[in-house]
């Protein structure tokens, strides 16, 4: 069976509250009068031909959604647009890539071994999105990949999978500003990323974001296992445009501090 946009979101989530289980206790923490609304969820890859973003598109493509806008982050070498569905509750979807051309010879050596490990057209699989990390790699690598690029380290060690879900704190009916889910999550023991300040953006922005920093899990590497940084929950609050919708799009600027929320260092 094909999915549908809710059973690949869920089997996407089933797989991620594994190398995020803070997630289960943040919304035990938010849930109040109704379940919590996924704003968005974000995925990693390189960007070679097998495993580009435009192959992980299709995936949502092909239920419905629509390319919106595009992004880049010069100092980290990625590039990135963001999907939306016609259905105003369908979770928006934003996917980056790793520009290989602009890093080393010795990570696009490391990237292009990765992915010939892949099965031939891998990427097709109805569960490719949550099937996590297909290939071998060694502790070695990890930590050589990590000098360079914490974004390739990360896509290494953890392959494809959700990178975070977020929380739409618009649709949270307990809470009225990011800045009051942040202090509930702060007083539960729950660390933030600080990088770029606490809330990143600004209703001048029309975006405000928040995350944890990514729960550490044991990863199995070729060599032995290693307790690094997996996956992390993020929480948004959109602002009306001039027309009276809500902004829908991403800040880049606040976007790029929100991927140190996985930095290991």
């Amino acid at each position: 069976m094909p999915h549908t946009i809710a059973s690949l979101f869920d089997a996407m989530w089933q797989d991620y509250i594994v190398q995020c289980p803070s997630a289960d206790k943040i919304h035990q923490l938010l849930e109040h009068d109704g379940e919590i609304i996924n704003d968005h969820v974000a995925f990693r890859t390189f960007n070679l031909p097998e495993v580009g973003l435009d192959k992980l598109a299709q995936h949502f493509i092909a239920l419905g959604y629509e390319a919106k806008g595009e992004y880049a982050f010069k100092q980290k070498k990625l590039f990135a647009r963001h999907f939306e569905h016609p259905s105003p509750t369908a979770p928006k979807v934003f996917i980056s890539e790793l520009l290989l051309e602009q890093c080393s010879d010795s990570l696009q050596q490391v990237a292009k071994s990765l992915v010939a490990q892949l099965k031939v057209d891998a990427v097709a699989d109805k569960d490719f999105l949550y099937s996590g990390q297909q290939w071998q790699v060694s502790t070695a690598t990890y930590q050589a990949l990590q000098q360079e690029s914490e974004y390739a380290a990360w896509l290494a060690a953890f392959g494809y999978r959700a990178n975070h879900f977020t929380v739409n704190v618009n649709q949270l009916p307990q809470f009225s500003h990011l800045g009051d889910v942040n202090t509930a999550l702060k007083q539960a023991g729950f660390p933030l990323n600080q990088a770029g300040g606490e809330i990143k953006g600004s209703p001048q922005v029309l975006l405000e974001q928040s995350s944890t920093l990514a729960d550490k899990i044991n990863v199995n590497f070729v060599d032995g296992v290693l307790q690094i940084p997996a996956c992390f929950y993020e929480f948004a609050q959109r602002y009306p445009m001039a027309d009276g919708n809500l902004y829908s799009g991403f800040v880049a600027a606040s976007a790029d501090k929100i991927f140190e929320s996985t930095d290991a260092r």
